[in-house]
Order: structure tokens, then C-alpha cells, then sequence
């Protein structure tokens, strides 16, 4: 069992190596560039500061050492396996924002996946959970097979696999590749049809909601349209398309968010609505106005996540009935929220009011009806934020139990992305955007600027008096935008089940032609293997047989080796007599010794032999 300490250590450890990277990421940005490893055949492994990266890249770091910060205040959040889950989380993010090639995309967006699977399925004992992180991932999974289109596309084309020679694709790949791109960003970013998903994804602990909302996962899908708007451009028809998706998906998910009873829902719909801003700012080519608006949303939707979660924990509900002024029963993480929700709903001169009015006045540029669709959007932004805001500040009928206390440092780690909430929106003015490569900012007119503000004021002041009150919308029309309009059910009915039905199909086919054949061959090879087994048993004992003849033979022959050595050692010990014997009776002076030795040796070379061939031939 891991201790209190450790656990308190994990925390607090990864929220500070996340501190010195923001840090050292600040320094990049101001001081470094880009560069590439080789990793792949025909592609490195490319990273840049440049372009929206550069705002961006601080940004996605600083909100997870916040959300790190505010994890350590509760146990589950604290341990060491969540904490090395959001670091990995965080490190796929950060991977995905510096990549300028394909490569390097692919590998911290598949990471990022699969990440954002394990964090939502975190509490691993309950089913449920664990088929919601199941369906966020393979939802987007199915997106994602886009961007490896895009990838074939380019390897057709025969680019060097970095994201700018994309637009450099003409004909059919290039229309592949928009489509991927585009394909794949909608999936990650909550878009319709996709939007779905990120329902579920509430499931999860709140600072993985938090970090998957704010400035990691689904901002990321906006922020790959807003890298590749010129490939968007250059088709011809996917900027078109990914202004009306974003603008509709603002539309619509709004509605969705404003009849939520659930805070995390209403926030998790909002988040949909809001990066819809970001994909219509991509499809309209304002790069700077669309990156200025998922900063400001990153500050924003932290702030607002890191809040529920603690009123959830503090309160054991997240049910907007059951937070009845919330806010005023803790003062300090309601005046934060009340400025994030502000913010949210664009009321001037907060930071989303000013990037959304950028973005609406560069779709105005394009078409008059895109920013009319974008207005209806800032609108049901202001009511949905404006809902929850009456909802947190009403007075408490009885507040004889306030509830758990919330520990201070959540409010005070919530303070900067209250800062941000407020001033971020300074990233959209002409003087800021402009800095972005190739971007010609979109300045908003005064007539515009004054539409939008009160559109925004007026329907916010409205939707305080109806919630106030406590009029309910009717539920005949609100009953499917509380259910995400059946998108989960229609993705089943139209995607899972005729993939389910398909394997079946396989499955059928397998059991009755392929399952028989894959039998017969199998009898046929255990035969083979018998009769190889038997050949092979056969010429075992053959050359154990032959092994033995051999052994046996050798011992004939060292049998033989020994008599004849033994013969040898005798004739040479009779020659050596002989010789001594001859030595003698030479040593006598007698010659007629000598001649008589000499007769006898001849008589016993010659004779010997003709003693033997008259025995042997008697005739």
C-alpha cells in the first residue's frame, strides 16, 4: 500500500517537473525554432515553436500544472498511477501542438488517445466508466483514420511528410488529405456528429475533464484546422465545410448546453460550442482570431471544470438543483467561477467576447448568413452560461449544512486561469494577432462589435430573469437536447451495429466455409506430421544401428592395433638381440664366426619361406 506521503509527494512532484516545463517551454518559444530526428522512411520526426504553436505550447502546460495543483487536494487524484497518466497525457498534447511533420502528429495523437482512455476509464472497477472511456476512444478512433488518409496522400504525393507540403498536393491527393485532416479534427474537437463522445468523457475524474476540455484533446482538434487552414483553403470546398460545421455545432450544442441539469454536461456541451468558434475561425482563414479564442477557452474551461469538481466533492452532487448558491456558500471559488462564467458568456470586455467578435467578424467577411449562424451561437452562449451563473449565485434557502470545506488551494491555483478568464482576450486585438505568421487579422466593426454585445446582454439578461424565477423550458423539446439529440444512438445504430452485424456476417462465413477447410487442412498436416514423425523415429534407429556397427568395429580395430604394436615391439627386441649377439662375436676376430653367422641368417631368410611354401603345396 502506497502511503499518505507518497501519495502527497506524487502529486506535488508532477505538478512541479509540469511547472519547470512551462517554464523552459516559454524560453523555446522566445528563443528556439524547430528541428527534426530522423524516425520513419521518408519522414523525420519534425518540431516547431512557430506559428500557433508558440501561444499555444505555454498554454497547454501551464493548465495542466494548475490542474496538477488542484488534483493533489483529493486522494483518488493524488495517486501516483493518475499522476504519471496526465503527465503522459500532457507530454502526447504537448507532442501534438510542436509536430511539423506527419510523423511526429501521428505518435502524440494516437498517445493522446490512448491516454485520454485510461484517464476516463481511471476508475477501472466500474463498468461504466470504463465503457465511457471506451466509447470517447474509439469515436475519435474512427476519426482518426482520417488523418492516416491524409498520410497516405501525401506519401502518393511524394512530399517529405511535414504538415506545410501538404497544401502543396493538387488533384486527388489533395482532396484526400483535406478530407482527412478535416475528418480527423472534428472527431478530436466534439463536432457534430462526433459531439457525443465528450458526454461520456465526464465520466472521469474532474481534473481530467478539466485538462481533456480546456487546452489538451479536444482544443487540440481545433488547433490542427487552425495549423492547416491553408490546406483547407487550398480544396476548394473543406474551409467552406468546416465554417458551417463549427458554426452549426455552435448552434446546436448551445441548445444542448442550455437545457443541461447537470453542470459537468452543461460545461461538456459548451466545450463543443465553443471550439465550434475555433473550427469556423479555421474554415474563415483567421488563424490568429481562432488560436486567441482556444486560449481564452483554455483559462475559461479549466477554471469552470477544477469548480465543479470541487463542489462535486465538496457537496456530492454536480446537479445544478443541488447547487443552489454554491457560490455564495464558498466566496472564494465563486468569485473566480463567476468571472469564468462571465467570460463564457461574452460579456465585454472579458476575454472570450473580444476573440468571438474577431471570429465573427472575419466570418462576416466570407458570408453574411455564416456570421448571422455565429451570432445565434454567441447567444446561446450567453444563455447557458448566464443559467449556470443564476443558478450558483441565488441565495441558499437553508444553509444550516454548507457542505465539505474546499481546501484553499484550489481557489488559489484557480486564480491565474481567473487572470486569464479576464485579460486573455488581448490576444485577439490587431496588435497582438498580427504577430502570428500570415495572418491579416480581422478587425470587427464598431457596428458589428455593438450587435454582437447586445445580442449577448440582452439574451443573458433574460435567461437571469427566467432562471431567477425558476421557469423551466417545456420538456416535449427539451427531453432529446438533454440527450445530446440521440447522437450516441445514432452512431450506434448506423456504425455500430452494421459493423457488429458485418462481423457476424464474417463470423458465419468463417464457421461454415473457412472454419471446415482450415479443419481438413489441419487433419491433413497432423497426417503429414505422423508420417514425418514415423520416417523420422525409422531413421533414429537406423543410425543408432549404424552407430553401434561402428563402435563395435572400432574395437576390432584397436584390438588389431595392439597385437600388431605388440608384434612390432617384439620383432624390434629379437632385432635388437640379434644385433647385440652379431656385435659379440664380431668383437671375437674370428672370421670364421662371422661367415657362420652370416649362413645362418641367410638360411633362416631363405629357408624359413621354402619350409612354408612346401607345407602349404605338399605337391
Amino acid at each position: 500500500m502506497i502511503g499518505t506521503d507518497a501519495r502527497r509527494l506524487a502529486g506535488w512532484s508532477g505538478a512541479g517537473v509540469l511547472a519547470v516545463a512551462t517554464a523552459v517551454s516559454v524560453l523555446t518559444v522566445r528563443w528556439g525554432g524547430g528541428g527534426s530526428i530522423p524516425f520513419a522512411a521518408g519522414g523525420d520526426l519534425g518540431l516547431t515553436t512557430r506559428g500557433p504553436a508558440s501561444v499555444l505550447l505555454p498554454v497547454v502546460l501551464g493548465v495542466a500544472t494548475l490542474v496538477l495543483v488542484v488534483a493533489t487536494a483529493t486522494r483518488e487524484t493524488s495517486e501516483p498511477r493518475f499522476v504519471l497518466l496526465m503527465l503522459g497525457f500532457t507530454a502526447a498534447a504537448a507532442l501534438t501542438v510542436l509536430a511539423s511533420t506527419l510523423p511526429a502528429l501521428l505518435l502524440g495523437w494516437e498517445l493522446m488517445g490512448a491516454a485520454s482512455y485510461a484517464l476516463i476509464g481511471y476508475r477501472w472497477t466500474d463498468p461504466h466508466r470504463v465503457a465511457s472511456g471506451l466509447t470517447a476512444f474509439l469515436t475519435t478512433r474512427f476519426a482518426d483514420l482520417g488523418l492516416y488518409a491524409a498520410t497516405a496522400a501525401a506519401l502518393a504525393g511524394r512530399t517529405d511528410l511535414s504538415l506545410d507540403a501538404l497544401t502543396t498536393l493538387d488533384g486527388v491527393p489533395g482532396q484526400v488529405a483535406a478530407a482527412g485532416v478535416l475528418v480527423a479534427a472534428l472527431g478530436k474537437a466534439a463536432q457534430l456528429p462526433f459531439s457525443f463522445w465528450l458526454a461520456r468523457a465526464m465520466d472521469g475524474p474532474a481534473p481530467v475533464s478539466a485538462l481533456l476540455h480546456s487546452a489538451a484533446m479536444v482544443a487540440l482538434g481545433g488547433y490542427l484546422l487552425v495549423r492547416l487552414s491553408p490546406l483547407l483553403a487550398a480544396s476548394g470546398w473543406a474551409d467552406d465545410a468546416a465554417a458551417w460545421i463549427g458554426a452549426t455545432t455552435a448552434v446546436v450544442l448551445g441548445a444542448v448546453a442550455v437545457v443541461q441539469a447537470d453542470l459537468k454536461l452543461l460545461l461538456a456541451a459548451s466545450t463543443s460550442a465553443q471550439l465550434g468558434f475555433v473550427v469556423m475561425a479555421a474554415g474563415v482563414g483567421a488563424t490568429a482570431a481562432g488560436t486567441a479564442h482556444l486560449v481564452a477557452h483554455a483559462s475559461v474551461k479549466a477554471l469552470l471544470f477544477l469548480a465543479a469538481g470541487a463542489w462535486l466533492q465538496a457537496t456530492g452532487s454536480k446537479q445544478l438543483g443541488d447547487l443552489v448558491g454554491a457560490a455564495r456558500r464558498w466566496p472564494a471559488l465563486g468569485a473566480v467561477s463567476v468571472a469564468a462564467l462571465l467570460a463564457l458568456a461574452g460579456v465585454p470586455p472579458l476575454s472570450l467576447w473580444a476573440t468571438k467578435d474577431a471570429v465573427l467578424a472575419a466570418a462576416g467577411h466570407r458570408s453574411l448568413a455564416l456570421e448571422a449562424v455565429g451570432l445565434v451561437g454567441a447567444a446561446l452562449a450567453a444563455a447557458y452560461a448566464i443559467t449556470a451563473l443564476v443558478v450558483l449565485l441565488r441565495p441558499v434557502q437553508d444553509d444550516a449544512s454548507s457542505g465539505d470545506r474546499v481546501p484553499p488551494r484550489v481557489p488559489l491555483a484557480l486564480a491565474p486561469l481567473a487572470v486569464g478568464a479576464l485579460g486573455l482576450g488581448a490576444l485577439a486585438l490587431p496588435a497582438v494577432s498580427s504577430r502570428l505568421p500570415g495572418e491579416v487579422p480581422a478587425e470587427p466593426s464598431p457596428a458589428g462589435v455593438a450587435l454582437s454585445t447586445a445580442l449577448v446582454l440582452a439574451v443573458g439578461a433574460v435567461t437571469a430573469v427566467l432562471r431567477w424565477r425558476g421557469d423551466v423550458l417545456p420538456g416535449r423539446w427539451t427531453d432529446p437536447l438533454r440527450g445530446w439529440l440521440g447522437l450516441e444512438r445514432a452512431a450506434h445504430v448506423l456504425v455500430v451495429r452494421p459493423t457488429l452485424r458485418l462481423a457476424d456476417g464474417v463470423a458465419a462465413v468463417d464457421d461454415r466455409l473457412l472454419a471446415p477447410s482450415v479443419a481438413v487442412l489441419g487433419r491433413s498436416t497432423l497426417r503429414l506430421a505422423g508420417t514425418v514423425g514415423k520416417s523420422e523415429r525409422r531413421l533414429s534407429a537406423a543410425v543408432r544401428d549404424l552407430g553401434g556397427a561402428g563402435l563395435r568395429g572400432a574395437g576390432l580395430v584397436a584390438r588389431a592395433e595392439r597385437l600388431l604394436a605388440a608384434l612390432v615391439d617384439g620383432v624390434g627386441r629379437g632385432a635388437g638381440a640379434g644385433s647385440e649377439t652379431v656385435r659379440r662375436s664380431s668383437g671375437t676376430g674370428l672370421l670364421h664366426h662371422y661367415y657362420l653367422q652370416v649362413a645362418g641368417a641367410l638360411l633362416l631368410v631363405v629357408g624359413v619361406p621354402l619350409l612354408v611354401l612346401l607345407l602349404t603345396n605338399p605337391r
